[in-house]
């Protein structure tokens, strides 16, 4: 009987590999992006809903939502290695499947599994121990620093749930199962909606209410996840013989994984230096309207990230079987459905700027500073989008020293500097201005790098 499970996903798999292969790629790019664009727009409601009720929890509402703000840079760190191993052990499964070596492709996902579980509570251990500090390093204060440590310590006892439900996710989706992909992130999302309005006001729990009501919806999430490995025929297994850590896997997961790790620590960063400047200029209602902006911000910047790692299974399986032309094909229409949507992202932020931002604040002056700052930051991020989109496409075939190139550009060569250069001038408005000035210049290497890589897939078409 396991023998003839196995003869079928193995069948199953082969038909998978050969769409990946044959198929057209405009419908098949959207066709695995639109269920991973659902899952990571439902994965940026984790944030958008936690702001948008702790902003309404009666009389403490600016202070508690300045909170969840100044977490986030803490939780990014920690997510930061959950991309490492998630991202990176995706990528490697992708091109050795395209390969034809699903052996390999297994072992890179046992090892894959037991870093998460070493990473994950080495991780969260000393972000317990040290995570007053951290916080008062992120722009915490007296009034601030109770939210966010609450907020934080709460998400942190989740840690082990939050990096199988995204870094074994990966995985599902780097073997062509992006439906199941967005499903557990829907699961999880879905459960937060409903748990946050209800640990927070009928159960009267504030913003621990926020806190646990992620983790239970992480928990949830986790389950779907790890289900998909021991039920029914997966595409890849997680079996006990590959639970061995293997320097060469390890290698290869942090080789490739590194670009999107190195970005994400960027992010924590980046959040956390306007969020000093930000209190310092503005107090607390500053950081509360920055807060808004991330919020909205994610729910264009998801569905990016969701294209771009909807294409990967396709870029990086095309790019291990040699067929240049499907991998420049692919990037182009992944680049094209992630550019416009940014398009329109940036229009609507332009053109209703208040209205948006209200819709995650509650505070009259926080609604005002938000208001201005998300119509300058929103004007470059089409040419954010394309930049996110090649750091991806060069992680996906292997170039990852290209992929941490862009990003760092991006987010460290170019904005930290800004940000403590800008606001010497121009107060507040040199935080808002700082972010296209960003875009801008990375949007321009990008797009040299990007004319440099597709003339030499070109050649190599050409010579094979």
């Amino acid at each position: 009987m396991e023998k003839d499970e196995q003869g079928k996903g193995k069948e199953f798999m082969t038909a998978r590999e050969r769409e990946m292969g044959t198929a057209k790629i405009p419908g098949m790019v959207l066709r695995y992006s639109i269920p991973t664009i659902i899952g990571m727009l439902v994965s940026a409601m984790y944030v958008v809903v936690d702001r948008f009720f702790v902003a309404r929890i009666e009389g403490v509402g600016a202070d508690a939502l300045a909170g969840v703000t100044l977490a986030s840079p803490v939780m990014l760190i920690l997510q930061a290695f959950s991309l490492l191993i998630g991202v990176g052990s995706a990528a490697n499964i992708s091109i050795r499947l395209g390969k034809g070596d699903r052996a390999g492709a297994e072992k890179i996902l046992g090892n894959a599994f037991i870093l998460i579980l070493i990473v994950s509570i080495t991780m969260g251990t000393l972000a317990l121990i040290f995570l007053e500090p951290l916080l008062m390093i992120f722009g915490a204060d007296e009034n601030t620093l109770p939210f966010a440590y609450i907020y934080t310590q709460i998400k942190i006892f989740g840690i082990v749930l939050m990096f199988l439900s995204f870094a074994m996710n990966h995985p599902i989706r780097a073997a062509g199962n992006a439906k199941r992909f967005a499903s557990a992130q829907l699961l999880g999302a879905i459960l937060n909606i409903f748990l946050n309005p209800l640990f927070i006001f009928t159960f009267d729990m504030g913003i621990h209410g926020a806190g646990w009501s992620t983790v239970v919806a992480q928990a949830a999430s986790a389950a779907w996840v790890m289900s998909y490995y021991f039920r029914g025929q997966p595409a890849i297994r997680l079996r006990r013989r590959n639970f061995r850590l293997d320097p060469k896997y390890i290698v290869a997961i942090c080789s490739i994984g590194v670009a999107p790790f190195f970005m994400q620590l960027l992010s924590s960063a980046i959040q956390g230096i306007a969020n000093n400047f930000l209190g310092y200029l503005g107090g607390g209602h500053a950081i509360g309207a920055y807060g808004a902006i991330i919020a909205v911000f994610s729910l264009f910047v998801m569905p990016i990230f969701g294209i771009t790692q909807g294409s990967q299974p396709i870029l990086g399986f095309n790019y291990g079987a040699g067929n240049m032309k499907r991998v420049r094909t692919a990037y182009f229409w992944s680049a094209l459905y992630a550019v416009s949507i940014c398009v329109l992202g940036m229009i609507l932020m332009v053109s209703l700027p208040t209205q948006i931002v209200g819709l995650f604040a509650a505070e009259p002056e926080i609604i005002e500073i938000g208001a201005v700052g998300i119509r300058i930051m929103a004007i470059t991020l089409p040419a954010a989008a394309f930049v996110m989109n090649a750091s991806t496409f060069f992680m996906s075939i292997g170039r990852a020293k290209i992929s941490i190139l862009l990003s760092v550009m991006r987010q460290g060569i170019v904005l930290i500097p800004l940000y403590f250069i800008l606001p010497q001038f121009f107060g507040i408005f040199g935080i808002w201005w700082a972010t296209p000035a960003a875009d801008l210049t990375a949007f321009t290497v990008a797009m040299l790098m990007i004319l440099r890589e597709m003339r030499r897939l070109r050649k190599h078409e050409i010579e094979c």
